[in-house]
């Protein structure tokens, strides 16, 4: 395959299928979103099927118990994938909103309407129910895209394809809407992310080395975050039995998502009565913990954490933790070795609760809550197309508006400048 010319081939006919995705009524793509979980509530043998080759290659090929628990199609996520879809149908429809209409001494109204960015490049690993979540926000909110998943997940990713064009044909829009990259060849990522004249703007998600390549390479901006170092601050003034139940959820609801809690934090005043009880939690989970000089003096037997610790998305069953010297020691910490994804605290001092969210620089802070909650899903966007840390358009899980921009527009009754 040429994958140039390929990949070429993919940005012209998403660049033309935008255009007309983008002048859809609002109910022509809610028909496509439920179509198509119409066509992936019937397809679910065939997914299955489709995923279980995934899986057996990956087993094959060495992949780890973290990166197959995030390739792996249950039931459960092929009804989370049904719902998200029909979720997003419900969504209030951001295209063609106009707001801050103001007269000026002219005459003249001048505001602001929302507006679908285009073409959205997508690269993804492992997960292919990103596949529905990335399509069904691009397509709600009015764009095309292009999604290129992860060379691990080619049979599952094409399975739901068929869904995704199915679901498309049913609403009478074009296929090219939404088209997932059918090459494995590493070169087709290269192409995507230097298609400026195709591709609006790059949504990678993945590992760390992956995102760092394509914020480097990239011709197109890009929507990102690298890595999901997320912090839980048990405070003096928390509820121990709310501490313990927010922190042991934070770290093993799931162990390979990017909002896992990878560092826990305690304030030395509580450190004695806490950890103890924290620890039998993790080692009944089959935690590892990693502590500093202060942990390791309360538990007995656990491994000493190194720099590097802190700065760790491990992605497993390992933590690291460290007592801190009250609340300006958990901010102090947090903010330097922080990734800006997550970050809680528990707390029942309402003044400490305002200080944390003021103070941690974080895309999402939490109050008394896992941060597991960090979710497009959770948070009522239907999905997330990814997690955001950058601070100039997108930041936190991006939804609807995140893959819309705006621009301004006026409207005169024939006045002309002076």
């Amino acid at each position: 395959m040429d994958v140039a010319a390929y990949m070429a081939e993919l940005g012209q006919q998403a660049r033309v299928a935008s255009r007309e995705v983008a002048r859809s009524a609002t109910a022509v793509r809610n028909q496509a979103l439920l179509a198509t979980a119409e066509a992936l509530d019937a397809a679910r043998q065939a997914l299955a099927e489709a995923n279980r080759k995934d899986l057996e290659n990956g087993r094959a090929n060495g992949l780890d118990e973290a990166m197959l628990d995030r390739l792996e199609l249950t039931p459960a996520r092929i009804d989370t994938m049904i719902e998200g879809l029909r979720q997003v149908a419900t969504l209030p429809d951001p295209v063609g909103e106009i707001t801050d209409m103001t007269y000026r001494p002219s005459g003249i109204q001048v505001g602001k309407m929302r507006v679908p960015l285009g073409v959205i490049g997508i690269i993804y690993e492992s997960r292919p129910n990103v596949t529905v979540e990335a399509a069904s926000l691009c397509l709600k909110s009015g764009n095309a895209t292009i999604l290129r998943g992860g060379s691990e997940a080619i049979h599952s990713n094409q399975a739901i394809a068929e869904c995704l064009a199915t679901g498309l044909a049913a609403a009478g829009l074009p296929e090219t809407a939404v088209q997932v990259v059918k090459t494995t060849d590493r070169a087709a990522v290269g192409e995507l992310i230097t298609m400026p004249q195709y591709v609006d703007v790059i949504v990678p998600r993945g590992g760390k080395g992956l995102i760092e390549r394509i914020s480097r390479d990239a011709r197109v901006p890009v929507i990102k975050h690298l890595d999901g170092v997320c912090h839980v601050y048990i405070d003096s003034h928390a509820d121990p039995e709310k501490a313990l139940k927010v922190a042991v959820n934070a770290k093993t609801h799931r162990y390979g998502t990017c909002n896992t809690m990878e560092t826990l934090l305690v304030d030395q005043e509580v450190a004695d009565d806490m950890l103890p009880l924290l620890a039998a939690e993790f080692a009944a989970k089959g935690v590892e913990l990693r502590g500093c000089e202060r942990t390791c003096a309360i538990l007995e037997g656990i491994s000493a954490a190194t720099e590097d610790d802190w700065h760790e998305e491990y992605l497993a069953p390992i933590l690291a933790v460290r007592v801190v010297d009250g609340l300006d020691g958990a901010i102090e910490h947090i903010n330097r070795y922080s990734s800006q994804h997550t970050d809680s605290i528990i707390t029942e001092n309402y003044t400490r609760a305002r200080r944390f969210l003021t103070e941690v620089d974080s895309s999402s802070v939490m109050v008394n809550a896992s941060t597991r909650f960090a979710d497009g899903f959770e948070y009522g966007l239907g999905a997330e197309i990814g997690i955001s840390t950058d601070k100039i358009h997108a930041r936190g899980p991006v939804g609807l508006e995140g893959l819309t921009s705006q621009k301004y527009v006026v409207f005169g009754d024939g006045q002309i400048r002076a």
